[in-house]
């Protein structure tokens, strides 16, 4: 008996006890489904990931400062950050302090308390990108120049919940208090989120990191962002960076420094274990249902018992026997493993539909998310899924091959 002759033999058993078949190969439609699902998802954070990294910029360093000096009260002041780009301009192009610091915003008499407000410089807007170095792109005006922080001025870049709430998307000129301070409106964020809430990612305001250290009432700046001259001298930027902070510090543990290539790789690591755990865990259904498959070939095996023993009197052989078992097997999890990429397909558009709204508004517009399956991901699901198939009805079939033909006549 060929091919073929078994498999259309395997697919008339089949249609003989359709629920019966359903029911056996739901573990396999489960397992792959999940996985499929998984790996869409997967795949579409990481999309999202670069994205995000080509929006904010590939030569971008981010310094965190934990120490307060070289084992005195002194702390790094901005300016010697300015002088070590000016030292190395073969390797650093840019830096920007990054003062996250609190203060009462008002507008007319509105106050508002849960406003972000940031102290940067010039380099926090790129030209070439017309974006942030935070992703965020201007609706109007222009972003915090190079005077405005030498000078110290007073203005300001609002996002789009302060621009709409305060000045009814006519922000442009106009004034608002910060500490008590009229700064005025420079520039206007593009809306990123879905909706402008107080509080939300809209709701935020960018002004010369000198007048964020005055409201500080210190010189303390956490956090530095700097830019490489391109991402082939990022890690060789670190390490001028490095030794700066070292000379100053004397700890190595006071501060931390990373290029944009070494958070994606971490990044790219967290998502690649936490999809094999989440694989792993699917995997689970898969064997289930490899075990479901061999159960009721050991039940179609006992029920054909006189079927065996009539076509091994007829001089079948013990391989042709196994082989039509093997083929049946095979043939009911590939079945499966087709529905379960129909079933996971679907499945991951329509989450990715759901969890990809949430997460670009979380991450700003400028950013996609699509949990498409990929070839490869649907290829090696359905390879496994008749892999288990053929692995698990080999013990039924094997059986079947070894009944005994008399034993096998007299079964009823």
């Amino acid at each position: 008996m060929n091919f073929t002759q078994s498999f259309r033999l395997a697919i008339k058993s089949l249609r003989t006890s359709k629920m019966r078949a359903f029911l056996t190969m739901l573990g396999i439609v489960i397992g792959v489904g999940a996985v499929i699902v998984i790996i869409s998802l997967g795949n579409g954070l990481q999309q999202m990931v670069d994205q995000q990294v080509e929006n904010m910029g590939v030569n971008l360093i981010q310094t965190m400062i934990y120490g307060r000096g070289d084992g005195t009260t002194m702390n790094l002041d901005p300016d010697e950050m300015y002088q070590l780009v000016e030292e190395h301009p073969d390797v650093l192009s840019g830096v920007s302090p990054y003062v996250s610091t609190n203060a009462p915003l008002r507008s007319g008499d509105t106050l508002y308390e849960r406003t972000s407000i940031y102290g940067v410089s010039e380099i926090m807007y790129k030209q070439d990108t017309h974006a942030t170095l935070d992703g965020e792109t201007l609706a109007q005006g222009r972003f915090i120049q190079y005077i405005d922080v030498e000078r110290a001025q007073n203005v300001c870049v609002v996002g789009a919940f302060l621009a709409q709430d305060a000045f009814d998307g006519d922000a442009l000129g106009k004034t608002i208090k910060i500490g008590g301070v009229p700064y005025t409106v420079v520039g206007v964020l593009s809306q990123s989120g879905d909706t402008l809430t107080e509080g939300g990612r809209d709701d935020q305001v960018y002004i010369p990191y000198e007048n964020a250290l005055k409201i500080m009432g210190n010189r303390y700046v956490p956090l530095y962002m700097f830019t490489s001259t391109n991402r082939d001298t990022a890690a060789a930027a670190k390490e001028v960076i490095d030794a700066k902070l070292y000379e100053f510090f004397q700890d190595d543990n006071a501060y931390y420094t990373m290029t944009m290539a070494e958070q994606v790789t971490m990044i790219n690591a967290m998502m690649g274990t936490a999809m094999l755990v989440l694989v792993a865990i699917a995997a689970i259904s898969l064997l289930v249902g490899g075990i479901g498959i061999m159960n009721i070939m050991l039940v179609s095996v006992t029920e054909r018992t006189r079927e065996i023993g009539i076509r091994k009197s007829l001089g079948a052989k013990r391989r042709d026997i196994r082989s039509q078992f093997i083929i049946e097997a095979g043939t009911t999890s590939a079945i499966g493993g087709l529905l379960g990429i129909a079933f996971g397909c679907l499945v991951a558009m329509g989450v990715g539909t759901l969890i990809g709204g949430a997460l670009v508004s979380q991450m700003g517009g400028n950013v996609t998310f699509s949990a498409t399956p990929t070839f490869s991901a649907v290829a090696v699901s359905f390879g496994v899924s008749v892999g288990i198939g053929v692995l698990f009805g080999y013990l039924p079939a094997n059986k079947a091959a070894k009944l005994n033909p008399i034993d096998a006549l007299r079964y009823e």
